[in-house]
């Protein structure tokens, strides 16, 4: 296609796809689905999660401090009450969120049983679904992969309940494996690597088999697999007005099979305004090491952060990514705990310079945005800032921030998946309006 004729067609397609600013507010659309004051319009009820960061006073949003709720349960409680049993909690939350309530010890166990039996790739499908057919992109792997699992259910198209379940179980345990196997096969293929396939382990944690399948010598530390897991724990679910869950409410009411729904999440998740914020952040504290002059000195890095606000470096965007949020205005409460681990394990790989880097981020940037955006700005550290320099520790490559954001949340997918069909079987059909008005039908020989 010759450029002079695709230019002329990219401006009929701006030029006729174009709404202007002033139709949304006349016709009382809400861009974004958010209110001017922030807040999303309510579009359905769950209960599966919550998120909360502000109150309205007024029709006001007044900050508070954030938090997240599992199933009314308190995520900070949540984590706090398996670590302080010297326990791995992903597969107690996976359980919570399809289920409902915390599992008992015999449940539990019985439950990382059907996980542990369900790790492995269906015959064949590692060799000719994933390394016959690489990615450059991990994300778009797994997307095909779960498409293609729909040929190896016996029911793909089955909305029972029992069924539902059961194929819930098998995503959320072949999640890790189909992306682990993505990555081994994108290192071989597209940057001449050994090719290494570790079967997955039974008897051990998610975060521990991910840490097995992604490593040539299947090492770890007991800090390596425990920061790791809390970072599936908090990613797990975030309440269902998030793009992906939304839209894992949206196409569930259509009645359509889990695999097609859960490639949509993934399609959503994919996008960099969703899941791909934490490789952003690393980009950018990459780009201040290497072009912030004495970046430990406080003055300087805050004058850089100015620029970058400036649109003067960096991506020109901006942006100071990993701060701010949708909801939480004074805290995001997966940072707090992240944060703590992030420091726990930056001194075991003496690495606590870059950890106070991003912990100067973090504060400096804060003031900035308040100094450009006034005193009501609101703005917070979100969970993004400290899990791509957490998963940077842990040597986890770039390729597999938003893959491992994906294999938390599904079973927050999931547990949307199937509120969605128990609760409500209407098929989600909001009103859109037209503002074109009726034209004239031209024959061809009259066109300009």
């Amino acid at each position: 296609m010759t450029t002079a004729i695709m230019t002329k067609l990219v401006e009929k397609a701006m030029k006729n796809n174009l709404i202007d600013d002033d139709a949304y507010a006349k016709n009382h659309v809400m861009r974004g689905l958010r209110h001017p004051n922030g807040t999303g319009v309510l579009v359905g009820l769950t209960d599966v999660g919550a998120v909360e960061g502000y109150i309205l006073v007024d029709n006001v949003k007044v900050a508070s401090e954030g938090k997240l709720y599992y199933r009314g349960i308190d995520l900070e409680a949540l984590v706090q009450g398996f670590q302080r049993e010297d326990r791995r909690g992903y597969e107690e939350t996976a359980y919570l969120l399809l289920f409902g309530e915390l599992p008992n010890a015999e449940e539990l166990e019985q439950f990382k049983t059907l996980l542990d039996e369900e790790r492995q790739l269906p015959p064949a499908f590692t060799e000719n679904m994933i390394l016959k057919n690489p990615s450059k992109d991990i994300m778009n792997k797994l997307q095909r992969s779960v498409l293609v699992l729909y040929s190896f259910d016996d029911r793909p198209d089955d909305t029972d309940v029992e069924n539902l379940i059961r194929q819930s179980i098998r995503l959320i345990a072949q999640f890790p494996t189909i992306i682990a196997y993505g990555y081994q096969a994108k290192a071989h293929y597209f940057k001449g690597e050994s090719l290494i396939i570790h079967p997955p382990k039974r008897g051990v944690g998610t975060a521990e088999n991910i840490l097995h399948m992604i490593r040539a010598d299947s090492k770890y530390t007991e800090t390596e697999a425990e920061v790791l897991d809390l970072c599936l724990v908090i990613h797990a679910e975030h309440g269902g007005g998030n793009n992906s869950a939304f839209a894992t409410h949206v196409v569930s009411s259509s009645g359509t099979d889990t695999y097609s729904v859960i490639t949509t999440a993934l399609g959503s998740l994919k996008g960099p305004k969703h899941g791909g914020a934490s490789s952003k952040v690393k980009a950018m504290v990459d780009d201040i090491i290497e072009n912030c002059t004495n970046w430990k000195d406080e003055s300087t890095l805050k004058n850089y952060l100015r620029r970058m606000l400036a649109k003067e470096v960096f991506d020109a965007s901006g942006l100071i990514y990993g701060m701010g949020h949708a909801v939480y205005t004074i805290s995001d409460p997966r940072v707090k705990l992240l944060k703590e681990k992030a420091y726990q394990l930056a001194m075991e790989k003496s690495a606590m310079d870059l950890y106070h880097l991003y912990e100067a981020i973090e504060r400096l940037a804060g003031e900035l945005l308040n100094e450009k955006r006034g005193d009501r700005a609101m703005i917070c550290a979100n969970v993004d800032l400290y899990s791509g320099f957490v998963y940077s520790l842990l040597k986890i490559p770039e390729d597999l921030f938003t893959p491992l954001f994906a294999a938390a949340r599904i079973s927050g997918w999931c547990a949307h998946r199937v509120e969605q069909i128990v609760s409500d079987p209407k098929i989600m059909r909001p009103a859109y309006i037209s503002i074109g008005g009726e034209r004239p039908y031209i024959g061809l020989p009259e066109r300009e």
